[in-house]
């Protein structure tokens, strides 16, 4: 019978947050991995995820076809999770997120690997948010060179590393009082990294529906209000949320688009702001959720407690008694 180590999966975007955790849960499987990203000098921090070999950095920028189908020679299987929450220079949404998937699925068809693409929910060709709309552009990209691919979308993703509830508990430690674009009203579903990359691995082990289209959200339903109600009762801090209309909103971007860190807003993230980002109806009636893929998925507020604590105004941490 051959074994997993037999089977070569190349990741394009393996050294981000997603990747590093999809990286380590293929290893554990022992498979080969590939790790395809632009700087492979500074993808050394993978290397204690898997063993001695078994994880191997190659350079490939999706801007360049002829990087993508080197990195993809020989490879089995592609996965694809590359992706950026702002533009800079020649990395656009359509540049990355939208031309690049299509390179990267049409190297793999080439290449007769199968092909894993990792998009997010709320990916739409109409939204205002030029983000989703290079997210659906690149699910049709895939699915052109590669009818058969596996999508993924998650919904926004949590984890010890993430930019997510760390940067609000960051924003925490800094102000008085925190912004509630919109009010806060909009709804979000979010997903834990480490299962994220769990369903990666099962679609890499078989698992799951070919051609099919995942969507994949945490076990709560929440508001952005109630999200940062729990990121500040984790940290143990009190501070005001503050409501701050869409339209305000959009001017102070024009100015936080250029802030560093935790302070950064762009007007493309406050467009996507406008809509929910949650499961739909029609991916739990298919069956193509984590509950389809056997995964009971874990809460915001189980995980978070486990590394937000170092944003404690004490400091300090004490295991919660099992």
């Amino acid at each position: 019978m051959a074994s997993n180590l037999d089977t070569t999966v190349t990741v394009f975007g393996g050294s981000g947050f997603l990747g590093r955790n999809v990286v380590r849960a293929l290893c554990k499987r022992d498979y080969r991995v590939r790790v395809a990203v632009r700087r492979p000098e500074l993808a050394g921090h993978l290397q204690p995820l898997g063993r001695v070999g078994q994880i191997h950095a190659v350079q490939a920028n999706l801007r360049y076809p002829a990087s993508v189908e080197a990195a993809m020679r020989d490879s089995h299987i592609a996965i694809n999770l590359v992706g950026i929450l702002a533009e800079g220079g020649g990395q656009t949404f359509d540049a990355v997120q939208a031309k690049g998937a299509g390179t990267i699925a049409g190297a793999a068809s080439a290449a007769g690997a199968r092909m894993i693409h990792v998009s997010a929910v709320g990916a739409d060709d109409n939204s205002a948010s030029g983000y989703y709309r290079s997210k659906a552009a690149g699910e049709a990209a895939v699915k052109a060179a590669a009818p058969s691919a596996t999508i993924l979308r998650p919904s926004l993703l949590f984890g010890p590393e993430d930019q997510f509830t760390n940067r609000f508990a960051a924003l925490a430690r800094l102000s008085p009082a925190l912004p509630l674009v919109g009010g806060g009203a909009n709804k979000v579903q979010p997903a834990y990294v480490g299962d994220v990359a769990q369903a990666v691995a099962d679609i890499v082990d078989g698992k799951g529906k070919d051609g099919g289209t995942y969507e994949l959200g945490g076990p709560e339903v929440l508001t952005m209000r109630e999200v940062m109600q729990i990121i500040l009762g984790i940290t143990e801090r009190e501070r005001m949320l503050v409501p701050l209309p869409f339209g305000i909103a959009r001017l102070m971007s024009l100015v936080l688009q250029l802030a560093p860190g935790a302070l950064k807003l762009t007007p493309d993230q406050v467009a996507m702001l406008r809509t929910d980002n949650v499961v739909s109806d029609a991916a739990k009636s298919a069956g193509l959720t984590f509950a389809g893929l056997g995964i009971t998925p874990d809460s915001i507020e189980g995980v978070a407690t486990q590394y937000l604590w170092r944003f404690r105004a004490t400091g300090q941490f004490q295991k919660k008694s099992a």
